[in-house]
């Protein structure tokens, strides 16, 4: 028998604070009944059950300041699955991993193998994580992303407000991110940039796979060396664009695949990673530059590398000595 979950019992009407305002209609509805599939808010907006000051509204209309959001009693199939508690003890861990906190904002170290936040079938991500460390926060939100695998730097906004700043300075392209990634083989030290336009597929399984192709978005990555090792570089990667796996498939297309990538890796070489002692993506986002979203001073963010991954490159070190 399928039992259902009661988001909201009643009609809720929301008033739109200025903090709120500036975010398009389903993302505040995908905020406010969490839990509530993409495909329900969509056929509740289209079929005119929420409205904006008493009018029907497309779901890409962007609140305004003192909107008067209307919003029916909603229902949901009951899902059986575990609840965020059984997963404590990983939680927990990322309120070690917290590197700056402020009133408007944070910025966390995500440990590889953790998504940003739930969804093909994973029950719950770091921002899931971070709302059940924090249940009086009233607004938690990713600024941006970082693939499952890869760790490193995450900015997590605690105010509408931050967020916007953030996401205008990402818009204009004057937030600085740096990764350090162990490639393959000896990187040419004149591959100081890759352009290369990327194409997004979608797979039945819900796998995506990037691939270069005229057909795909423009994309652009920087590199530097910064250490050799007899089979191995690692290199600085400094995306201007920010694409879906950009820096794996561009450091690919070079001819430099990243150590134990499962989608764009070569195998013979991760065999030779894992004798090293690597187990896992050789990809972390350490630096981040950018403007506090509230006071304007330049805020310069790094994210140490792991026990494992620092262990791995000692152990490169000494094989070529």
């Amino acid at each position: 028998m399928t039992t259902e979950k009661v988001i909201s019992a009643s009609v809720q009407f929301f008033t739109i604070s200025e903090d709120e305002a500036g975010q398009r209609l389903d993302n505040f509805l995908l905020a406010k009944l969490k839990g509530v599939p993409k495909s329900l808010i969509y056929r509740i907006v289209r079929k005119g059950e929420v409205r904006v000051n008493k009018g029907r509204i497309k779901p890409e209309y962007k609140l305004q300041p003192d909107d008067v959001v209307r919003v029916p009693p909603v229902r949901v199939a009951e899902k059986n699955e575990a609840p965020i508690s059984t997963k404590l003890n990983k939680v927990a861990e990322l309120e070690d991993q917290i590197l700056y906190e402020d009133e408007v904002m944070l910025v966390i170290n995500k440990p590889s193998g953790i998504a940003v936040h739930g969804g093909s079938g994973l029950s719950f991500g770091v921002i899931e994580a971070l709302r059940a460390l924090r249940p009086q926060a009233r607004f938690l939100e990713l600024v941006h992303r970082i693939d499952r695998d890869t760790s490193g730097i995450l900015l997590v906004a605690k105010k509408r407000s931050a967020l916007r700043s953030l996401h205008e300075q990402l818009r204009e392209k004057v937030v600085q991110k740096d990764y350090l990634a162990l490639v393959r083989g000896q990187w040419q030290a004149h591959t100081k940039v890759i352009k290369a336009p990327l194409l997004k597929n979608e797979l039945a399984s819900g796998e995506r796979i990037v691939r270069v192709s005229e057909e795909g978005k423009p994309s652009e990555t920087r590199f530097s060396i910064e250490e050799r090792y007899a089979n191995a570089t690692l290199v600085k990667a400094s995306p201007v664009t920010g694409r879906t796996h950009q820096i794996r498939v561009h450091t690919q297309y070079a001819g430099h695949p990243i150590a134990l990538d499962d989608k764009y890796g070569e195998a013979e070489f991760d065999s030779k990673m894992k004798a090293a002692g690597l187990q896992r993506l050789f990809l972390h986002a350490y630096s981040i530059r950018f403007e506090h979203p509230k006071t304007g001073e330049e805020m310069l963010i790094t994210a140490p590398l792991d026990k494992t991954l620092k262990g791995v490159l000692a152990k490169l070190r000494t094989s070529q000595a």
